[in-house]
């Protein structure tokens, strides 16, 4: 509490007192700490890491499916041609007996990323959980993907 006693000649003298004011903002300080996440939420992204030099030459895995968006609307599923009507419903019938739902997206460089982004959403509708995409420099080469059973 603070009070002023004499040498004032105006009488009483009223200083505001602040120290329930602190001792409210300081309530509040840890309110909004405890409130606030420790942790920031978002999209939970996988980055690729660097690949191995002496695995280069190796054919990636016989299972690996790769979603090719080629230039003038091609879509390739490994090396078998399809089109954006069918691409959905054979992704559908490759995975509906894999327990891992994962596949990748390699588009060319002159392809507008909505095409890639078009490929991306009908893999989902399929049923697909992971969806990685290749990069220009991890690309895959197209002889080393397996043929589809």
């Amino acid at each position: 509490m603070g009070m002023t006693v004499g040498g004032s000649k105006g009488g009483p003298v009223s200083d505001p007192n602040i120290v329930p004011l602190i001792d409210v903002l300081l309530v509040l300080i840890i309110i909004f700490m405890v409130i606030t996440p420790t942790e920031p939420t978002g999209l939970r992204t996988l980055l690729p890491q660097p690949s191995q030099p002496e695995s280069k030459s190796e054919p990636p895995n016989p299972y690996t499916i790769v979603v090719q968006v080629r230039q003038n609307g091609k879509v390739m599923i490994n090396r078998e041609q399809t089109d954006w009507d069918n691409l959905g419903a054979r992704l559908s019938d490759i995975f509906k007996q894999r327990a891992e739902k994962v596949a990748f997206v390699d588009g060319d460089e002159d392809v507008p990323f909505a095409d890639v982004a078009r490929a991306i959403d009908i893999m989902r509708d399929a049923g697909i959980e992971h969806i990685g995409l290749i990069t220009a420099r991890d690309s895959v080469k197209r002889e080393f993907l397996p043929t589809l059973l």
